[in-house]
């Protein structure tokens, strides 16, 4: 195909339209004759938000309803001979985000309805959990097949609420009861698919259906979602090159930007290397590189999430967790790791099968960045965010030129210019607004750096220096500076290979803002 023609299936979730109409198709099928044909009968997979699962659940829709003719030359294609015809229930769950009890009730009904005018089902004034159980039934006896039950995004009704104490229990069992005949009707069921982000422990799906597979982190189906870096290379090399030409960039520089930006995640350890697709198909249509998933939407739920449990900005990333902590339910959760994982703000990055503990990190610089820009207004009041961002603007140019003196000025007039936000008088307040500002620079950035003789309040690499920032409150930039002299921290980082930089910034009480710095 011309890729000056190529069609981006950006939004498009329906399998049979991106086949029929000729848009680019990554082809996953070869999963879902493997998941078919597990025998496994109840399945369920989470993925982060955008990541392909609904257009997966579609697939499996037209596979199920032996539409043979989209799957020519996929790889379906040559393992499949039966091609059977099956009644499928599909149901979509995020029509119900941001839904009360009263909506969630009437959008289960009104798919129901779809269903029961297709098998003449009388509709009853009974449960929606009934009238399911009516339909699976009446889908085996007026076909002689058993039913299929397809149900995307799950878990959708539940997650803006997943922080709130008396919301979510009437939600939840207004799923609960949803979900309750599947295990009921088994002898008429061929397969039931599930799909989400979280985990609930107490639905119906997880507490009674026991023999639910969970495939979300089985190696087998690493790749299941999301674009590979092999599936890049080998089904989109045309637009890479295109996106080179476009970008005036060469194709290893264009390979390296794109990795950067929407590379790093794994779902399993090993994994390949896989792409966030939302993002990595907007930026061959844009011909530009920019943050498509998280400019899409923060979901609410995370960030009050992270304000129950405390996250500092420098903690969500470069953590340890053993295997049992990506299997804890959403709602008796004790630490935010498996939520942040299952959302896909941090992943997989390696695993020590010794001890089972994986190794788990920011995936790119998209999400690195995005999250820092959500967090920002909770270090600096919001009506001042946009002065914020256009001032971090002006910082990286002056750090891009080796002007860090000219970058601590900018940020001491902005700071000056702001109204200033709670707990700004303990040092760690001051550090993580530093972090989060250095972070959306896209430099590396880490806080409380442990040494032979201590800890390093920041260090940040850029391409050409490594500085040690250490920060004091009312103390001065000497004192400071004396800090990082006692205490040998250049030494530390001898080996890195880069010019150590030593900066010393001294931080006013009363002024709520930077009074003074010493770089060396």
């Amino acid at each position: 195909m011309d890729t000056q023609q190529r069609l981006y299936p950006i939004g498009i979730q329906t399998f049979a339209d991106i086949r029929n109409e000729n848009y680019l198709y990554i082809d996953k099928t070869e999963y879902v004759y493997r998941m078919t044909h597990s025998g496994a009968k109840y399945i369920f997979l989470s993925r982060p938000r955008r990541f392909g699962k609904s257009l997966l659940v579609s697939t499996l829709h037209s596979y199920f309803e032996g539409r043979k003719e989209l799957f020519q030359g996929l790889a379906i294609e040559a393992l499949e001979k039966g091609w059977t015809v099956y009644p499928v229930l599909h149901f979509d769950m995020s029509m119900a985000k941001h839904a009360e009890k009263e909506q969630l009730e009437a959008m289960l009904g009104n798919q129901l309805s779809y269903y029961e005018k297709e098998y003449n089902v009388a509709p009853e004034k009974i449960g929606p959990n009934l009238r399911l159980k009516n339909l699976i039934e009446a889908a085996y006896r007026q076909t002689g097949q058993k039913a299929v039950v397809l149900i995307d995004e799950y878990d959708a009704p539940l997650l803006d609420v997943v922080h709130e104490d008396t919301t979510l229990p009437v939600l939840r069992n207004v799923m609960r009861n949803f979900y309750s005949p599947l295990k009921a009707c088994d002898p008429y069921l061929r397969f039931v698919f599930m799909t989400g982000i979280t985990k609930f422990s107490q639905l119906s799906i997880f507490s009674e259906l026991n023999n639910l597979e969970n495939i979300s982190m089985l190696e087998q189906y690493a790749a299941v979602c999301g674009i590979t870096e092999e599936e890049m290379l080998t089904q989109m090399s045309p637009d890479i090159d295109r996106l080179a030409q476009r970008l005036e960039l060469s194709r290893e520089e264009t390979l390296d930007r794109l990795k950067s930006k929407y590379d790093g995640y794994h779902f399993t350890w090993p994994s390949p290397d896989i792409y966030n697709p939302f993002s990595l198909l907007r930026a061959f249509a844009n011909a530009k590189l920019d943050s498509y998933w998280f400019g899409s939407g923060t979901p609410t739920y995370l960030i009050e999430m992270m304000r129950k449990f405390h996250v500092t900005p420098s903690r969500i990333g470069g953590n340890s967790a053993p295997a049992p902590a990506f299997d804890a339910p959403t709602e008796r959760m004790t630490e935010i790791t498996p939520l942040l994982y299952q959302s896909g703000y941090i992943t997989i990055k390696a695993y020590d099968r010794i001890i089972d503990l994986y190794t788990l990190d920011i995936p790119n610089n998209e999400v690195r960045i995005g999250l820092m820009r959500s967090l920002l207004p909770y270090y600096v009041t919001p009506p001042c965010t946009t002065e914020a961002s256009t001032t971090v603007a002006r910082i990286y140019g002056a750090i891009l030129n080796e002007d860090l003196d000219g970058a601590l000025r900018l940020l001491q007039t902005f700071l000056g210019t702001v109204p200033y936000t709670d707990n700004t008088g303990y040092e760690g307040h001051w550090q993580q607004m530093l972090y989060i500002t250095f972070s959306l620079l896209g430099y590396y950035v880490d806080v409380e750096v442990r040494t032979p003789k201590g800890r390093v309040d920041m260090v940040m690499r850029t391409a050409t220096k490594l500085y040690l920032v250490e920060l004091m409150l009312d103390a001065g930039a000497d004192t400071a500076m004396q800090q990082i002299d006692l205490k040998q921290y250049p030494e530390r980082f001898a080996l890195c290979g880069l010019p150590v930089v030593k900066v010393a910034i001294d931080l006013d009480r009363e002024t709520h803002n930077i009074s003074g710095w010493k770089i060396s």
